[in-house]
């Protein structure tokens, strides 16, 4: 009996040492992942594609797709961040915002705004902390949502007013995180009317779990639960506030969604809960796409889906 106690023991504490270091080592990947700098160092590398609707492109709406545009200072708490205002195509139907993803970039939201321009909508692509063209944090941390989303209010703000007319938001991966923070913390979280996701990244734990589970590692769901005790510590960020699904689940207006199977960084299976979940209108694009890849699977689908989307929305 003492031997068996004896193996049980020293299965436990490996068992505990396992969990332990392969949890931390998960937080620390995560933690580096929110690093600026780490992400866009990587992406520097890769050639940039020249199609404007690629993930990737850099250049400004002019140049891109011919479409005017100005630059909007929009005043923020570390400073001015720029914006690229992009007049409606005709008579104006409504104001759009794009929130582009961790290390991303305003030209992400391209895709969009060639279809959000031809159906009537002003739109504003707007640039956050730790942009090129917005003022570092001082953490040197992008802060999934916790500590952009005061940028995000700053830019609606300057494209609405207080009193004007209520806004579509489009937000991509982390600017899921920003808006779903936004939505819970913003004074002015009534001012959004309608809301377009693709990939978000509306669950930092869940996020966690979905990398765990990729790493192939034994007990995946142990190990994302130890890596979620450790991410706050390395980042000294509040990350068990950074679930925003409830949010978009209870968001009475309509929402678009587009996600893949495929995505490697933000679980799809989160997307699908919070859909089932809500009572308000909602546009699902399901495919088998990677992250951010829905449009570039089917260009066609998912246009005529963002389009039919567009139409039900009201003035």
């Amino acid at each position: 009996m003492r031997l068996l106690l004896v193996i049980a023991l020293i299965l436990a504490l490996a068992v505990g040492s396992y969990l332990g270091v392969t949890g931390y080592f998960l937080a620390k990947a995560a933690h580096d992942l929110l690093r600026v700098g780490n992400i866009s160092s990587v992406l520097a590398t890769a050639t940039p594609p020249t199609d404007p609707l690629a993930l990737g492109y850099r250049g400004n709406p002019m140049v891109a797709l011919g479409l005017p545009f100005q630059i909007l200072p929009v005043d923020t708490a570390l400073g001015p961040a720029e914006a690229w205002l992009v007049p409606a195509a005709g008579s104006e139907v409504g104001r759009a915002v794009y929130v582009h993803g961790i290390a991303g970039a305003r030209e992400d939201g391209y895709r969009h705004l060639s279809l959000l321009h031809e159906a009537g909508w002003t739109v504003l692509l707007i640039s956050y902390r730790n942009d090129p063209d917005s003022p570092a944090d001082p953490g040197g941390l992008y802060g999934f949502g916790l500590l952009e989303w005061p940028d995000l209010e700053a830019a609606i703000l300057s494209v609405t007013g207080v009193d004007g007319p209520r806004v579509l938001v489009v937000a991509e991966s982390m600017g899921g995180a920003i808006l779903g923070q936004f939505l819970q913390r913003s004074p002015h979280a009534g001012l959004v009317k309608a809301i377009a996701l693709d990939s978000p990244a509306i669950s930092f734990s869940a996020v966690l779990t979905h990398l765990a589970d990729q790493s192939g590692k034994p007990l995946s769901g142990a190990i994302a639960s130890i890596a979620a005790t450790f991410a706050p510590r390395l980042t000294n960020l509040a990350l068990a506030e950074a679930e925003t699904a409830d949010l978009y689940t209870a968001f009475a207006g309509p929402i678009f969604i587009a996600h893949g199977a495929g995505d490697r960084i933000v679980p799809l299976a989160t997307s699908q809960a919070m859909v089932v979940d809500r009572n308000g209108a909602t546009t699902p694009l399901w495919t088998g796409a990677d992250h951010l890849g829905s449009y570039a699977e089917d260009p066609d689908a998912y246009a005529a889906a963002f389009s039919a989307f567009l139409d039900t929305l009201p003035d």
